[in-house]
């Protein structure tokens, strides 16, 4: 079968890419849908331009590599698996100064393999991402949020800017603007009533979560999260999750993932989500090379 390579030219290529994806993803994959639109627009272009080059065959998308600074991403259709050298050969030869390296599930291992081969040596103790998922079918009930608090979707445009304040609030970064965000809001698959906030009392959004309904696998991955420093400790997180994870039941979904940090010096979001039902299922690991 003859494959053709070429550059990232824009969204409908990310959309060609997500096609692939969704049709891989499984509890083995290390991306979602949702991973790789959040990744493209979250930040600026003039900001983020990192190079991404898509190999097609028969009218598809059947791998894709996205040479972000050290954090080499790449997915290949198992169908194609003969790709991945010229795949791994792309990515070293677009990676610049950067160390060279990758993050993806332990279960991948024949990608494991392959950068091994190439001189890859896993990092031992190093910061790492547990994956978490928890079934829609026995949801907590919404909590009660503190008075004067209630929790929302987003209206589209008209929230744009407190949208972005809330998020670069929790964060402590102005990287995700305004802009960004209106990119986010226009790529798939991008839902406003998945997109929630808490409003405080001021009118002020005091936190925020963004579910990704992936509705071939019926499977929603909540990135981001936040609540602004000035609301923490008032189970704002807890309460725009659940009211999230609601709203993704009612858009038929069947279950939810999230991957906090998992190592001991990141304790605090698997705590929320796994009080919350999710419960681990895989980790990432990373391989490095310099030079």
């Amino acid at each position: 079968m003859r494959t053709n390579m070429r550059p990232y030219t824009g969204p409908a290529d990310l959309r060609a890419m997500q096609d692939l994806t969704q049709r891989l993803w499984s509890d083995k994959s290390s991306h979602h849908v949702g991973d790789l639109a959040w990744g493209r627009f979250m930040f600026t272009r003039e900001t983020a331009d990192w190079p991404i080059a898509l190999w097609e065959a028969e009218g598809r998308v059947i791998a894709w590599a996205w040479a972000a600074p050290g954090d080499l991403k790449t997915q290949v259709d198992p169908a194609h698996a003969d790709l991945m050298d010229e795949v791994l050969d792309w990515l070293e030869a677009n990676a610049g100064d950067e160390p060279r390296e990758y993050t993806f599930l332990d279960a991948e291992t024949g990608l494991s393999a392959r950068l091994e081969e190439r001189g890859y040596q896993e990092q031992q103790g190093a910061p790492y991402f547990a994956y978490h998922s928890r079934p829609l079918t026995d949801l907590p009930e919404e909590p009660v949020l503190p008075e004067g608090f209630h929790a929302r979707a987003v209206r589209t445009q008209d929230d744009l800017a407190q949208r972005v304040a809330v998020h670069q609030a929790a964060w402590n970064s102005t990287r995700v603007t305004a802009e960004s965000y209106r990119a986010v809001m226009d790529a798939w698959p991008y839902r406003p009533e998945l997109d929630w906030i808490v409003e405080g009392p001021d009118g002020a959004f005091a936190a925020n979560c963004l579910i990704w309904y992936d509705d071939l696998n019926r499977v929603g991955l909540i990135e981001p999260v936040g609540t602004a420093p000035s609301h923490r400790r008032k189970g704002l997180s807890r309460a725009v999750c659940l009211a999230a994870l609601h709203a993704l039941r009612e858009a038929g979904a069947t279950s939810a993932i999230v991957y906090p940090r998992g190592d001991a010096d990141y304790p605090i979001p698997q705590q929320l989500y796994r009080g919350m039902g999710f419960t681990p299922y895989a980790r990432t690991r990373s391989w490095r090379r310099s030079g």
